[in-house]
């Protein structure tokens, strides 16, 4: 379910959708959701001073609470 809203975001905000790629990393008692986007669309993603990226971040922190893990996303260039 995270993965698919991290990639649900990123759609809505890049000029090309169809280049969004989400994988999903498992690491000892983390979640990692690993985001990559077309190179043009990198600064969308990440916002003006990263405020973007952080909502995405708060977002899925959000939604993963209700499933009881603990996520992190990173935004790959």
């Amino acid at each position: 379910m995270v993965k698919e809203l991290v990639s649900v975001i990123a759609k809505r905000l890049v000029d090309h959708p169809e280049e969004v790629r989400v994988t999903e990393k498992q690491k000892e008692h983390l979640i990692v959701y690993e985001l990559s986007v077309h190179p043009s669309d990198v600064g969308k993603v990440i916002g003006k001073q990263g405020r973007i990226a952080k909502a995405i971040r708060t977002v899925v922190t959000s939604a993963a609470v209700k499933e009881q893990k603990r996520v992190a996303v990173d935004i790959l260039s």
